[in-house]
């Protein structure tokens, strides 16, 4: 029989059962051996009892005199060696008990008692071989075997064993029926498990979910499996969100694109104005769409392509980055406050979130604003002072494709602060906006695992 073509609570059942037979078996086995020596050593005492009753072989005529019995009788056989290999038998007995080396051993004093077995017309003897003493006379030397029939003995043994055989078949028989009940009550949580997996992939449903009550590493399994379904739905819910949300962007330049393009390529006489401000319209919205998809590109790289953190110079790093800013934003004044912070995270991401902040702030700002940059405590603080974000715009500012009124006017695909949300997410910090005293808005990226101390 193949394990592998049976199922898991099969297999189960009968380890289950297989331990149980081990163990019945082991403890019939052991039964067996015990009650078999407790059995011959009352048998050996009887044997025994004899032999102390019987004192010199007293022989009259050739005849072995052993005297009376003793209450009860004893029903067996007593017989007398010589040492030279004579026998004596009492004057009931007809059939000599076998003699061997060691029975003359023992008439000659050289070996003393021993227990053995012999088989006569038939019938299995238990015998027990003494020394008797010598003959005065003649200074012969004597052994005395006592033997016992062993039939009722073996006869007991036998039922003992086919007992203990029927018992063991029976347990392993019931261990294989509760073997079968306590893995259909264990796997329960499995096999449910199993059905809401079968009915995800037929459905397409993540919405499914299994109960998770209990302590048990079953339990805990099924919890496992219900925040991965939680993590897929929303996931996959990000995933159409995302995909609708950008088609619905694509879908307006896309449409302008088209139209200018059209316009161009149809066989007309346009006057050079106006073919100029067609092709910086062609320009500028593909500049817009390859801005927009970027973007898209950088978020989906974020959520599915982790990378190897490694320690970053904060203060530097935002450092290069406004010396670029500086040069594409030449109307806007930069002032910096950068302490010296040391944190571990991906340096291009990072970079990524802080070049996002600034030209956010840049693009808000108006002609000789300023930006005030700093790095404190983990943080990277950026301040504009152009019009501010109205209050209820605030808590939206970070989704993916979120522009405000008055942001809508301006280049830009509502995805640049997404992003610096996802990079701080990944760093285990956090980003906020917030309208600044005076005018202006105020951002905070907040990143885990810093060191304002300075580099290490």
């Amino acid at each position: 029989m193949n394990l592998r073509s049976l199922s898991f609570r099969s297999r189960l059942a009968l380890v289950a059962a297989g331990a149980v037979a081990l163990a019945i078996i082991a403890a019939s086995a052991v039964t067996f051996v015990v009650v078999r020596g407790e059995l011959r050593r009352e048998f050996d005492k009887t044997l025994t009892d004899r032999a102390a009753t019987i004192a010199f072989p007293h022989i009259e005529g050739g005849v072995l005199d052993i005297g009376p019995p003793g209450f009860g009788g004893f029903v067996g056989y007593v017989q007398a060696v010589r040492q030279d290999g004579h026998t004596y038998l009492t004057a009931n007995e007809r059939v000599p008990l076998p003699v061997n080396d060691d029975v003359l051993a023992v008439a000659k004093g050289e070996r003393g008692r021993y227990f053995s077995e012999a088989t006569i017309h038939g019938t299995d003897l238990r015998m027990l071989t003494v020394p008797a003493g010598r003959d005065p006379s003649t200074e012969q030397g004597f052994a005395l075997q006592i033997a016992r029939s062993a039939e009722d003995l073996n006869h007991t043994l036998d039922r003992v064993a086919v007992l203990l055989a029927v018992i063991s078949i029976g347990g392993v028989a019931v261990a294989l029926g509760l073997g079968l009940a306590v893995s259909q009550a264990a796997l329960a949580p499995v096999r449910r498990l199993t059905l809401a997996s079968e009915r995800v992939t037929a459905t397409g449903d993540l919405s499914e979910r299994i109960d998770g009550s209990g302590e048990d590493e079953l339990s805990r399994l099924a919890s496992s499996f219900n925040t991965m379904l939680a993590a897929l739905e929303e996931s996959a819910r990000s995933q159409r969100q995302l995909v609708s949300d950008a088609s619905h962007e694509l879908r307006t330049p896309l449409t302008s694109l088209r139209t200018n393009i059209e316009v161009l390529a149809h066989d007309r006489e346009l006057a050079p104005p106006e073919r100029e401000q067609l092709l910086k319209d062609v320009v500028a919205q593909l500049s817009e769409m390859t801005a927009l998809i970027n973007e898209l590109v950088e978020l989906a790289r974020g959520d599915t392509q982790p990378v190897e953190p490694e320690a970053v110079r904060l203060d530097l790093l935002v450092g290069e980055i406004l010396e670029r800013a500086r040069r594409d934003y030449p109307h806007v004044e930069f002032v910096s406050d950068l302490k010296p912070t040391e944190l571990h995270g991906v340096p291009s991401t990072i970079a990524r979130a802080v070049s996002n902040l600034i030209d956010n702030a840049a693009k808000w700002s108006p002609p000789d604003g300023r930006v005030e940059v700093a790095v404190r405590d983990g943080q990277v603080i950026v301040r504009d002072h152009g019009p501010g974000i109205d209050e209820d715009d605030l808590p939206y500012v970070f989704d993916r494709f979120y522009r405000a009124p008055a942001a809508r006017k301006l280049p830009g695909s509502g995805l640049g602060l997404a992003i610096v949300k996802q990079v701080a997410e990944a760093h285990g910090g956090e980003v906020e906006a917030e309208r600044a005293e005076g005018g202006g808005t105020r951002m905070r990226l907040r990143l885990s695992d810093s060191n304002g101390s300075g580099p290490a």
